[in-house]
């Protein structure tokens, strides 16, 4: 199977999403009547992508892979995935933050699996944690400027905010961790968190949040932690650290996760600011749209900042209690105007292109199959037939294809399996 096929692809509408990122990317009306969160792309079987193979004629992607899968995936992939599309990627537009969450590695992943399975737990079940058996690595690259907590912060930072607080009802519990400032401390101090009381839960909150009204500027949420242009994220000053406290209180009234500013690396990724996500790393994007590709698992396991169902003993069975700062994902410029991300995944690469009129792009062809997605211009594709292709349109480009250009002024993401 040659050539180059358009994708349709499924919107997830979750409560938090934008009603105008997406539908500006694929040229709808804007604002959209709910909110728009993700648009997938890929072959999960909860929202398989829909290929154009021929005028008005569709097939979902995982059939079109499974008529040949060495063609469609390449013969390394599907012989290392077992003929499966072993990565999922999306659009993702957060116009209210999402849950804070961590997802397993693959042994956990699996074990997990299996134990619910056995224990008789619906996959569509509210209290399922584990909905396959495949880890859930992630990368995300910033479209706009994102919003996001990414791991627990060093530790002398932490408590140097959590004591500025003030805080009393958990005032021992601090202490603790100053006395044992380890992985260990770390551990037993959120574990605390996660089991407060209500009524102690509660003042801890009420105490935040006037620590945070009290801080001046606090409502400015402004560029001051940009990462442009830095190799390691740098945390932004207190004022932001408080308007966010303050943001999460108002949405997420009586949550614990409103503590979580303080706890986590609070960051803004400027458009183009890449970074990895590991297993066991607790995270939540805040607000923003970027592109994100990840293993092609579902596996989510909440801590906060959601209605939805928190196992708190899974989350410290998984999580990995280490502070430390945040490293923006390496990148190679392998030709002009084709970048390339660096992260330890094996199940995919992401990669940003941007093609202008006096520069193509021109790729031999990867062995690999190729998902892209049109996020800026307008131009065409050639394999070796030219296609015309546009901001919002979305393409497969199958292993046997072999080389392609592209000419016109284009901006692109594009996912592929490393080899």
């Amino acid at each position: 199977m040659q050539g180059v096929f358009f994708l349709r692809n499924t919107i997830q509408e979750y409560a938090w999403g934008s009603r105008t990122s997406i539908p500006q990317l694929l040229g709808r009306r804007s604002p959209a009547d709910t909110p728009q969160a993700e648009l997938w792309m890929g072959a999960h079987p909860k929202a398989p992508s829909r290929v154009l193979v021929a005028q008005g004629h569709e097939l979902p992607l995982p059939e079109l892979i499974a008529r040949d899968p060495a063609a469609v995936l390449g013969k390394a992939v599907a012989e290392r995935f077992a003929g499966r599309l072993p990565f999922l990627f999306k659009v993702l537009a957060a116009a209210q933050p999402l849950s804070i969450q961590a997802h397993p590695n693959l042994e956990q992943a699996r074990a997990g699996f299996r134990r619910e399975n056995e224990q008789g737990i619906a996959l569509d079940a509210f209290r399922r944690n584990y909905r396959d058996d495949n880890h859930k690595p992630e990368v995300i690259s910033a479209l706009t400027p994102f919003w996001a907590l990414n791991g627990f912060r060093p530790l002398p930072e932490m408590l140097d905010l959590l004591r500025s607080v003030g805080f009393s009802g958990i005032g021992k519990q601090i202490a603790a961790l100053g006395d044992n400032p380890s992985r260990a401390g770390l551990k037993a101090f959120f574990a605390s968190l996660m089991r407060l009381q209500r009524e102690t839960r509660e003042r801890a909150i009420r105490e935040a949040l006037a620590w945070a009204e009290r801080q001046p500027g606090r409502e400015a949420l402004t560029a001051s932690s940009s990462l442009k242009q830095r190799r390691s994220a740098q945390s932004p000053d207190r004022n932001t650290i408080a308007g966010w406290i303050l943001r999460l209180g108002e949405s997420y009234p009586g949550d614990i996760g409103v503590l979580s500013p303080l706890l986590l690396n609070l960051l803004l990724l400027q458009p183009g600011d890449t970074m990895f996500l590991e297993a066991g790393v607790l995270h939540a994007y805040l607000e923003g749209t970027g592109i994100e590709l990840m293993a092609n698992s579902d596996n989510v396991i909440r801590g906060g900042l959601t209605p939805k169902h928190m196992d708190v003993d899974e989350l410290l069975s998984i999580l990995r209690f280490q502070g430390r700062g945040v490293q923006l994902a390496e990148s190679d410029e392998t030709a002009p105007g084709h970048r390339v991300f660096h992260t330890p995944a094996q199940e995919f690469r992401l990669a940003e292109i941007r093609v202008h009129p006096d520069q193509p792009h021109r790729n031999p062809g990867s062995g690999s199959i190729q998902l892209m997605i049109v996020v800026g211009g307008e131009g065409r594709i050639e394999a070796p037939e030219p296609l015309p292709i546009k901001k919002g349109n979305s393409l497969l480009i199958p292993a046997s294809t072999g080389p392609y250009s592209m000419h016109g002024s284009l901006h692109i993401y594009r996912a592929d399996v490393p080899l």
